[in-house]
């Protein structure tokens, strides 16, 4: 039997107990579940199930997908697609998941779609799990503060909280930096948080330290360029975006804010190639 622990000695996750609470299934079930291999849960430091919020979303549409009483080999395929376009370190507040009872649907950011057949359809929102995950947050900083996680660990746990409290996540990748200043993905995460709350200037400080600790970073340069842009500095903004394509030829997004930017200086020939090179690059993605 699996052994609930002591909420100041949490491991990363929610418990098998918390999981059943959040979707409303029976502890027995999700146990189940997880021993089926539908699931690659991490275990606990007494055995227990630990669950990441991307395993309760998946656990969610599990439910409905057997409520409706679809086979589980379709089930697991669609729990491997589910995977790949679920991918570490994107928050789940960026995806949207549905079900009709028979297929496993995907928001992008063209709509919705199926896993598998790739047809339209209509979406069904993750912000309930999100909210009913919440209480169990509550104070994860100062109760993890006490296991001596290295920085690694913090943004794992900042990546994972980002889904259900906002304040939390940046509480936990302000704990990962106070352990290693270098690590370029925290600045990075923290100041997209930062720049998402309304200071891109602090945003901006985050992101410079992001590329002092990692230059060949594409996307620490591309993120300074944005928050330059909210702050009104769009010389340095274009030299930011220069320095991302640079790094990576075929950034796409990078761009088009070039050719936006050179647009608006009056650099047209410049703002034409740009754009050029990013119909070129999206028209074949």
């Amino acid at each position: 039997m699996e052994t609930v622990m002591d909420p100041r000695a949490r491991s990363t996750g929610y418990s098998t107990r918390e999981v059943a609470e959040i979707l409303g299934l029976s502890a027995s079930r999700i146990r189940s579940w997880a021993r089926s291999g539908l699931l690659s849960p991490d275990r606990g430091p007494r055995a227990g199930y630990r669950f990441g919020f991307r395993d309760v979303v998946l656990l969610r549409v599990v439910r409905d997908l057997q409520a409706g009483r679809v086979p589980a080999r379709k089930i697991r395929r669609a729990l491997a697609r589910l995977r790949a376009v679920l991918p570490e370190g994107r928050p789940l507040s960026s995806l949207r998941l549905a079900t009709d009872g028979e297929r496993v649907l995907v928001r992008d950011d063209e709509g919705s779609w199926d896993a598998e057949s790739d047809q339209r359809v209509m979406e069904l929102g993750v912000g309930e799990l999100a909210e009913r995950a919440a209480p169990y947050v509550a104070g994860t900083v100062e109760a993890k503060r006490e296991r001596g996680l290295d920085a690694d660990a913090w943004y794992n746990v900042a990546v994972e909280l980002e889904t259900v409290s906002l304040q939390e996540a940046i509480k936990a990748y302000r704990e990962a930096l106070a352990l290693d200043p270098a690590h370029a993905s925290a600045h990075i995460n923290l100041g997209r948080l930062l720049h998402e709350s309304g200071d891109p200037a602090a945003a901006a400080g985050h992101y410079r330290s992001a590329i002092a600790a990692d230059p060949q970073s594409a996307i620490a340069a591309y993120d300074l360029a944005i928050a330059l842009e909210d702050v009104g500095d769009v010389e340095e903004a274009i030299g930011l975006y220069r320095r991302a394509v640079r790094l990576e030829p075929d950034y796409a997004e990078a761009h088009y804010n070039l050719s936006r930017l050179y647009e608006r200086v009056g650099e047209d020939r410049k703002a034409f190639r740009h754009l050029l090179r990013y119909r070129r690059i999206a028209g074949s993605a």
